[in-house]
């Protein structure tokens, strides 16, 4: 089985692609089925308890997750009661846990589910990627752990395990070379027990074959890795160096009323942290005044003037693609009355009214560091 790209399957190893298939899955699921990690999404087989975990798991660390999925299926304990539940209140189940598109996937998501498919989590391969939200990985991982289908749940631990084992030196991280570990993984699933098999790849990625300093004296499959046999198991995989991310500048506003309420906006409907609450205020761009990019971008959300008085404060948070520094002004009110222009709504809060209400992590620590 060879691959555009330069390795080939059968040769890497002993020129056997199914003795190896049959090596690793023995080596590996006897390995697992002593070693497997005890979280509390393994104690199920309920579709939708493992279709919210493994978006919850999707670029989160293990322990993060497990709290807020324990929170979240007491609060949404099935798929219909996660779909009648407003979007604002998922939103807040799923404060600080980032990557917010996941939270309204899921809501989106459940509504699919419970509207054309009668409630039952998708079992076939066409139908769960229709879904929002549910990508190869993710339909791979719910269908072969729920519904026990040989399907490969590929995401950056696997490739590098597999870059590992088959000493495959193109970049893990080009386009074209991750759809043939793809087809690589789906290669190796075994029709019995595929939920095991990913399982134990995905322990084995976070336990042992780490990224740095991979274990290799306690890898179950060590005698079969191409990359410790050639001694490249610190060089594997290749990484295809990637730009620097952008530093970007973006304000906010602290305005009160006569009453000591603060007045707050919610987000657009789709876009960066969509549907969440802010204040007032918005990216400013390269060379343009603070102060006056403030203004601007509160007359576009709301439609009123005001004067930027005092720098409260300035909070520092790295996205995926970018890095981001937020300035507070204290600002007055100077003409107009608000109008949700740029945003979806607007109101006066109090300090209750903000513990109620979805705000991203930055926004969060910026109202904690003024008051």
């Amino acid at each position: 089985m060879r691959y555009r790209g330069g390795w080939d399957i059968q040769t890497a190893m002993m020129k056997d692609a199914e003795k190896i298939k049959n090596l690793l899955n023995r080596k590996l699921l006897a390995w697992y089925r002593r070693n497997q990690r005890s979280l509390p999404w393994r104690e199920t087989s309920d579709p939708y308890r493992i279709w919210i975990s493994e978006i919850m798991l999707q670029q989160t660390q293990v322990d993060t997750v497990i709290p807020y999925y324990h929170r979240f299926l007491k609060t949404f304990p099935n798929v219909n009661a996660l779909a009648r539940t407003p979007l604002q209140d998922v939103l807040k189940a799923w404060e600080n846990l980032g990557y917010y598109s996941r939270a309204r996937n899921l809501h989106a998501a459940a509504k699919v589910v419970v509207e054309k498919f009668g409630g039952k989590i998708p079992d076939t391969l066409e139908e769960i990627k229709s879904l929002p939200g549910i990508g190869e990985y993710s339909a791979g991982a719910i269908l072969s752990i729920a519904y026990g289908k040989a399907f490969p749940a590929v995401d950056g631990n696997v490739r590098r395990i597999l870059c590992r084992l088959f000493a495959i030196r193109k970049p893990v991280n080009d386009t074209r070379e991750q759809k043939q570990l793809q087809q690589l993984a789906a290669s190796l699933v075994p029709l019995k027990h595929p939920g095991d098999f990913n399982q134990a790849l995905m322990d084995l990625g976070a336990t042992i074959c780490k990224a740095k300093n991979p274990d290799c004296a306690r890898c179950p499959v060590a005698d079969i890795c191409q990359a410790r046999i050639k001694n490249l198991q610190n060089v594997l995989p290749i990484i295809k160096k990637t730009p620097v991310i952008p530093h970007r500048q973006t304000t906010a506003a602290v305005i009160r009323n006569s009453k000591g309420l603060l007045l707050i906006v919610q987000r657009p409907a789709s876009g960066l942290l969509a549907s969440l609450w802010k204040l007032p205020g918005g990216f400013v761009n390269s060379g343009e005044n603070m102060e006056r990019s403030l203004r601007q971008s509160v007359k576009e959300e709301l439609g009123i003037s005001i004067q930027a008085e005092k720098h409260l404060a300035s909070v520092n948070h790295i996205y995926t693609h970018f890095r981001i520094t937020l300035q507070a002004y204290e600002c007055r009110l100077m003409k107009g009355t608000s109008k949700p222009l740029g945003c979806q709504n607007w109101q006066w809060a109090s300090s209750a009214d903000l513990k109620k209400l979805p705000l991203s992590k930055i926004d969060r620590m910026l109202l904690e560091m003024i008051f």
